[in-house]
């Protein structure tokens, strides 16, 4: 058997729940899943998926990212990143200093079409192009926006702070994408744009649904149907209200609230029925593809990995689907893969989603652990398995 370091989340787990003076035995029983699963887990015969690790944090009371590991700073640091992160740090903070008289700043129909061309590059995975135009961008657009605000420049600077927590969460940095959150919220309020004030719900909402707390996740999503309700019902408010339903049917997987997934998938359905394609919209990939890509990861969020794969090889991706949704479809996939005894083809989604999205998939806290478990799984390590364990640092 392939042995493995104690760089993994299992390891993490038992590590933390030492600290907190507990056996495992004591651990599962605050838990809503096995012991069997809890001794898999640790010692990395089973992958830990999302909602055990979420789980395992409220038990013990610590942040996700305390069991996950993020951010990967000697990755990142290799890579190149994490020297990228500081200077968004910066210019987030810098937001409430008005114009700049130092700074040399484009034309606005510029500065606008950037924060687009920046929301294009996170979309296709590009996250060291963006996260080294961001800062610059950001100050740019506050420095417009302040000496000639309009409803237009004030949305742009409330994408680029959008743009700063996706990249915040792709890299693992959830401290900052909560920043970033907070400036899109002040940014969206003085373009006074009920649309894109509800995204920012929405986006809060993914963040309370990774750390495992699915009743503020769906409070929050309510608050965003609350707000995009203030706008006339266009199409950019009808795909905003189908994102947030989509939201809502994976923090209803979580809770295991069937009836409640069933809802939100069929209402969902229902707009993309009606308005059809709508990826260009906040760039929230809306659409029939993102529903279906959403009622498969229910079924995988409720461990139903039969159903859930039996899905995943239906769904024709169309062509215009970003390539991140693409890449964690694929990530997706490969969990059900490895969970259903289809060790090979788990291998051959990782790849690809590694082909298609390299540093979102290497960042990634699924693929890795899905990686890990493959690794405990092969009595001999292929070649290519080798090479993706030592290309996510374990």
């Amino acid at each position: 058997m392939h042995s493995l370091d104690d760089n993994h989340t299992g390891a993490r787990i038992k590590e933390q729940r030492r600290l907190a003076r507990l056996t495992q035995r004591q651990l599962a029983d605050l838990l809503p899943y096995s012991y069997s699963l809890l001794n898999q887990v640790e010692c990395a015969a089973r992958p830990a998926t999302a909602d055990f690790v979420a789980a395992v944090a409220q038990a013990l009371n610590i942040d996700v990212t305390v069991l996950t590991g993020q951010p990967y700073v000697s990755e990142l640091q290799r890579d190149r990143l994490a020297e990228l992160v500081r200077p968004i740090r910066e210019a987030l903070d810098l937001y409430d200093l008005g114009s700049n008289p130092d700074l040399t700043v484009r034309p606005a129909d510029e500065l606008i079409a950037g924060a687009e061309r920046m929301c294009a590059d996170v979309r296709a995975t590009h996250l060291r192009a963006a996260a080294r135009k961001l800062p610059g961008l950001m100050a740019e657009l506050t420095h417009a926006a302040w000496s000639s605000p309009s409803t237009e420049l004030w949305q742009a600077l409330a994408s680029t702070y959008r743009t700063a927590h996706d990249i915040s969460i792709k890299l693992g940095y959830y401290d900052l994408s909560s920043v970033a959150l907070d400036r899109m919220d002040w940014a969206a309020e003085r373009a006074s744009d009920p649309c894109l004030a509800a995204v920012r719900q929405y986006m809060r909402a993914l963040v309370y649904f990774r750390e495992g707390e699915y009743r503020i996740g769906k409070r929050l999503v309510a608050s965003g149907h609350g707000i995009v309700g203030q706008a006339e019902q266009t199409r950019e408010a009808l795909a905003v209200t189908g994102q947030l339903h989509l939201g809502a049917s994976v923090l209803s997987a979580r809770a295991a609230d069937q009836a409640a997934v069933d809802l939100h998938i069929g209402e969902a359905r229902r707009i993309a029925k009606r308005i059809g394609d709508a990826s260009d919209v906040h760039w929230l990939s809306f659409g029939p593809a993102n529903v279906a890509l959403h009622k498969m990861s229910a079924a995988v969020e409720m461990r139903r990995y039969d159903d859930a794969l039996k899905q995943a090889r239906k769904i024709k991706l169309p062509a215009q689907l970003a390539t991140s949704r693409r890449a964690h479809f694929l990530v997706d996939k490969a969990r059900t893969e490895v969970e259903t005894g289809h060790t090979d083809g788990a291998l051959k989604s990782l790849v690809e989603a590694r082909r298609l999205a390299p540093e979102q998939t290497r960042y990634h806290p699924a693929a890795r652990e899905t990686i890990t478990g493959l690794v405990h799984l092969s009595r001999r390590t292929p070649d290519t398995l080798s090479h993706m364990a030592a290309w996510v640092g374990l």
